[in-house]
């Protein structure tokens, strides 16, 4: 599915390039694996690439993918403040480790328009930046610029809202 070079999206920890396609020895089996670094983390992931569908490695969105990210976080609506702030949390958090771009953008989207009403939770404060981190990453690398473009055209979306 992936080349050396090749750029994979990994849930949750977000865009790595795949330095190497290897066989390695796990627990007495051979088995097939992408040595995927992450960018901008100094961190290696080793994934069997038999498993690469199930936890979600996913190539980088395309350009076209990246407007309909753009849609979703110009969407405004009554976001859903009325559940408690770990029942939110939990469901933001299933949405993030799914690693659809699209997804993270309604999390992103849905605490960045909710913290104009109210004062977000440590957690959900650490989960704003991760969206925005992870979101801002992919979109950079899709388009091939500077992730610090793609955020700030990402927080100009919300530049007509106070928070």
């Amino acid at each position: 599915m992936f080349d050396v070079g090749d750029k994979a999206v990994y849930p949750a920890h977000g865009v790595g390039e795949i330095l190497a396609v290897e066989t390695r020895e796990v627990m007495g089996n051979k088995m097939s694996v992408y040595v995927m670094r992450v960018i901008d983390r100094n961190m290696t992931i080793i994934i069997p690439v038999a498993k690469s569908i199930e936890v979600g490695l996913r190539p980088v969105i395309s350009c076209g993918e990246v407007d309909a990210v753009f849609t979703v976080l110009r969407q405004r609506g009554r976001v859903a403040d009325g559940q408690t702030w770990n029942r939110r949390f939990r469901e933001y958090s299933d949405k993030i480790k799914t690693g659809s771009a699209l997804e993270i953008a309604q999390v992103l989207r849905d605490l960045y328009l909710l913290r104009t009403g109210k004062a977000l939770s440590y957690g959900e404060k650490r989960m704003l930046s991760t969206a925005i981190e992870l979101l801002s990453q992919e979109i950079a690398v899709a388009r091939g610029e500077a992730a610090s473009k793609a955020q700030e055209e990402i927080l100009s979306v919300f530049g007509d809202i106070r928070g």
